[in-house]
């Protein structure tokens, strides 16, 4: 897992120097402009799709969902899908039910791509078009390098479908090089005894505390849950106090500017929270680990970097293997 957090700044700047090969994808879909837009996925790859829905409805102006593929595999509904775009995400490129969500999604009239690691999947060649996110095998469970991986391959697409050219990306390589210079060995011995974190963020920053108390959870077996701050003052906030953690993601923009209340009102609950991202030095909280600034929709590709080393470090820290989280498979088969 360490190995492969560390070859993230490579792979990132890899996939940037790539850019043409994925708008000729998007020059494709902006020939054949949707009504609206779907995303599959399972896992991290879910939370890479969520990102990716804010990319389309910001950016595209589309409206923009996640599919629940039980809907075709298990209770075979055959949805009309004329003119809809279906973008099925998944790092292996071998889970049964998006391979069957995105075979009906074909034949019911979706313009179907897939964005996955694995060239040769099942996944790949049944949509229409492929996006390769090129990230070279990945061995931990723990999905690190293909995640942030995908998260650009995604902004790279969307961004190429609008007409822009990817340039906002350009420095990501570097920049992730910054960002695991993160200083997380604080957060790692403050927090290797808690039981119960909860994680929040708002906006792009949404996908990152979604994506950081899944690799809480499955490398530390910590009892983390993810909220978006609005959701976390609508009912949550009420179970928080003293013995609760709270990772915040705040960065510079408009996502970040809105958590403003909720770190109040985690504050008034006496939360001890870590606060993580670009305008994290800004904020109230008991730890913080800077994040370098980039614009705010690409935001979450170095977030998610000082969180994989937390998750790494927490797990050591409390005896664990990250490496072989126990009851976990690199893919995991969903029907």
């Amino acid at each position: 897992m360490a190995a492969e957090i560390a070859e993230q700044p490579e792979v990132l700047a890899g996939l940037v120097a790539r850019r043409a090969e994925i708008a000729e994808v998007a020059q494709v879909i902006a020939h054949r402009p949707p009504r609206f837009a779907l995303l599959a996925a399972r896992g991290s790859s879910d939370h890479a799709a969520l990102y990716a829905k804010y990319l389309i409805e910001v950016m595209l102006g589309l409206p923009a969902g996640l599919v629940s593929p039980s809907t075709v595999t298990l209770y075979g509904a055959r949805p009309d899908l004329r003119d809809v775009l279906l973008v099925s995400v998944s790092q292996s490129g071998g889970s049964p039910d998006l391979l069957e969500f995105t075979e009906t999604a074909r034949k019911q009239g979706a313009l179907t791509v897939a964005v996955t690691n694995t060239p040769d999947s099942p996944l790949h060649r049944a949509a229409e078009l492929g996006v390769n996110i090129g990230a070279g095998t990945e061995r931990a469970v723990a999905a690190t390098k293909t995640y942030s991986a995908t998260l650009l391959a995604l902004y790279l697409l969307i961004d190429a479908v609008r007409g822009g050219d990817g340039s906002a990306a350009a420095e990501l390589g570097p920049l992730a090089e910054q960002a695991l210079q993160a200083p997380v060995q604080r957060a790692v011995d403050r927090y290797r005894f808690v039981n119960r974190i909860i994680t929040t963020g708002r906006g792009y920053s949404y996908a990152t505390a979604l994506e950081s108390a899944l690799k809480l959870a499955e490398t530390s077996y910590l009892a983390a849950r993810a909220y978006s701050g609005a959701d976390l003052l609508h009912g949550p906030v009420a179970a928080i106090d003293e013995d609760t953690a709270v990772l915040a993601v705040t960065g510079t923009g408009r996502g970040g500017a809105a958590m403003q209340d909720v770190l109040k009102a985690v504050a008034e609950r006496g939360a001890d929270v870590l606060a993580l991202g670009s305008a994290a030095d800004d904020v109230p909280a008991a730890l913080r680990i800077p994040v370098p600034a980039v614009a705010e929709e690409l935001a979450p590709v170095l977030e998610v970097l000082p969180v994989q080393q937390l998750a790494l470090g927490l797990s050591v820290a409390r005896g664990g293997d990250p490496d072989s989280p126990r009851g976990l498979l690199k893919v995991t088969r969903t029907r």
